[in-house]
């Protein structure tokens, strides 16, 4: 009898161990969010961009190790779909590219190119290789985003774990000039018009500023 009594009282300190612990958990992992917010944000500052979170989406945690790096990311629950934001400023880039004009002795890439190598390496590391199917941004798609190039790569994914084992994705890459840079990348696995629908939904989340005109 004691031997169930002393087992008892175990269990309960153990639960109440694990009630007071809930909060701080949850407040660590809400503080973790508010900071991601606050980077997330201020990258959008800086490449002129706005976003606004899409009604039935809900944010989830992004990816960022050795092999993938992203900066926001989001889900249509119940629907197998996915969307994965990386956001650069070529603000700085561009100044020192200019800068660099100057100096025979100092090339720099011209940063409004930048946006074809970022999506191009995302596009190889999900893929695993080059056979996968790329377009130019059509001028009425860039006119949405205020972009002023862009491209869009459809590939077939690895069998990886990071990816939960989603089947194909849509790479959407975007440039405004002297300014930003951004890599949308939609998760799936069905091809249907649906999907295509979902895209179009998330993606009216995010678009450059006007540059302004004098």
């Amino acid at each position: 009898m004691k031997t169930i009594v002393k087992q008892f009282r175990q269990i309960i300190i153990t639960a109440l161990l694990i009630s007071a612990a809930l909060p701080v958990f949850a407040q660590t992992k809400r503080h973790a969010i508010t900071s991601q917010h606050k980077d997330f944000y201020q990258l959008l500052k800086d490449a002129n961009l706005t976003f606004k979170l899409p009604s039935g989406c809900k944010e989830i945690s992004p990816v960022n190790n050795e092999y993938f790096s992203f900066d926001f990311a989001m889900e249509m629950p119940g629907k197998g779909f996915e969307m994965w934001l990386q956001v650069k400023s070529q603000r700085q880039n561009w100044n020192s590219y200019e800068h660099s004009q100057y100096n025979k002795e100092r090339e720099l890439a011209n940063p409004d190119s930048m946006y074809k190598e970022i999506s191009q390496a995302i596009a190889i590391s999900l893929s695993g290789d080059t056979s996968y199917l790329v377009r130019n941004m059509p001028p009425d798609i860039l006119a949405r985003y205020n972009a002023d190039a862009g491209k869009s790569y459809l590939v077939n994914l690895l069998n990886m774990r990071v990816t939960k084992h989603y089947k194909y994705a849509l790479i959407i890459a975007l440039q405004q000039n002297h300014t930003g840079t951004l890599v949308a990348v939609y998760f799936t696995n069905e091809k249907d018009p649906d999907f295509y629908k979902d895209v179009n939904r998330a993606g009216s989340c995010l678009k450059f500023i006007p540059p302004a005109t004098d």
